[in-house]
């Protein structure tokens, strides 16, 4: 084998000089001033991030997720270049179809701790032993412990082969992909690059670059998300704009302060989680969020992912796609933005679901969802 297609077994230990670091930071955190009586409308308030952050700080204990990260298999290995970082957790049941599970900005693998036991074993959480998945959870190169990328030019198309080049590495000639947000955009390109492969690619938070046409047409659930998508790429797309234009000046704040970093990714957390909570936490774990956060700050990659976006957008990689042929299945969630005729043209949709709770981070807000929907779709593939 060739030194650089190694796979080499990881651990993740961080040394506590690191985490003395950071509570040194939060302790010396120079606040911003806010308006009286504005909430959310401009940002994160600053008395709910005072007190988030001396939670962190103070409450917060790191070792016990990298503990339970720890738990399960943990890989890395070159492709094209890039250190590529995953975890690989096979299941117990000797049939189980490999599946490849691809995060998003702002999440991490830690999006998936939830549903990494009942995918992977089923039969021990009250399921069916032919519904067991073999998991490949990368970090998308540029996150976590995938990242800093070294080089320019890791838009998602470039991410989509380091995964398809990933899945051969391990040896599985037949799999399925699965993913949300930026995972939404890489599991279906998984799908388009191998079809003699994947068997199928299940998305949530899955859009399509094209018009829905007549909107008199389209039912009244899908009004709706076509009216928040107005807001997000007006009020909802901020973000969006400094990451693709600006991703190294942003990075000098959000690498250098932890509390920048931390209120960078809970605003996501806030805007795009299930609308019935009132705060992230009332949608997310408090504790899984800030081990999310840890993921950016220990990594230094808050420049990193966010130059992810810069890459794709100049490399025209959000643009309208040709029309899948793989089976692909997609779970709506509360705030999602799928409308199904639109996603049909560029598409196979086999299965469609859509849900009154969760949101955009589903492994994390309804994983009990999410795993009946991969479940219900693989079923019939397998």
């Amino acid at each position: 084998m060739e030194t650089n297609s190694e796979i080499r077994p990881f651990t993740i230990d961080i040394p506590q000089a690191d985490l003395d670091d950071l509570r040194d930071r939060l302790a010396r955190t120079r606040w911003a001033a806010d308006l009286p009586d504005v909430g959310w409308s401009r940002g994160v308030p600053v008395s709910y991030l005072k007190g988030l952050a001396e939670y962190w700080r103070d409450g917060y204990d790191w070792r016990t997720y990298e503990r339970e990260l720890n738990k399960y298999p943990q890989f890395t290995t070159e492709i094209d270049g890039q250190n590529i970082h995953f975890l690989h957790v096979r299941s117990p049941e000797p049939d189980a179809l490999p599946l490849i599970l691809t995060h998003g900005w702002p999440g991490s693998i830690v999006e998936f701790l939830n549903v990494i036991g009942p995918l992977t074993d089923p039969k021990a959480y009250g399921g069916n032993a032919a519904d067991a998945f073999h998991l490949v959870i990368p970090s998308i190169p540029g996150s976590g412990f995938s990242g800093p990328t070294g080089e320019a030019g890791w838009d998602t198309n470039r991410v989509t082969r380091a995964f398809a080049e990933l899945m051969d590495r391990l040896g599985y000639d037949r799999y399925g992909a699965q993913g949300g947000d930026t995972g939404a955009v890489v599991s279906p390109g998984l799908g388009r690059l191998n079809p003699d492969k994947v068997v199928g690619v299940h998305a949530n938070g899955l859009s399509a670059f094209t018009d829905p046409g007549d909107v008199e047409t389209l039912t009244e659930a899908e009004q709706a998300r076509l009216k928040h998508l107005e807001y997000l790429k007006t009020e909802g797309s901020g973000y969006v704009m400094i990451q693709i234009t600006r991703p190294q000046t942003l990075a000098y704040g959000l690498h250098d302060s932890p509390v920048g970093q931390l209120a960078w990714i809970v605003e996501k957390f806030k805007e795009w989680t299930d609308p019935a909570a009132e705060l992230p936490e009332d949608a997310v774990d408090r504790d899984l969020l800030l081990t999310n956060v840890m993921l950016y700050w220990l990594t230094g990659t808050a420049g990193s992912s966010a130059n992810s976006y810069y890459e794709t957008a100049h490399a025209g990689a959000w643009g309208a796609s040709e029309r899948s042929t793989v089976p692909t299945g997609v779970a709506v969630f509360p705030l999602d933005v799928s409308i199904r005729r639109t996603i049909e043209l560029e598409h196979n949709i086999v299965h469609w679901s859509e849900f009154g709770r969760g949101g955009h981070f589903a492994a994390m807000e309804a994983p009990d969802l999410l795993i009946g929907d991969v479940r219900a779709f693989f079923s019939k593939l397998r």
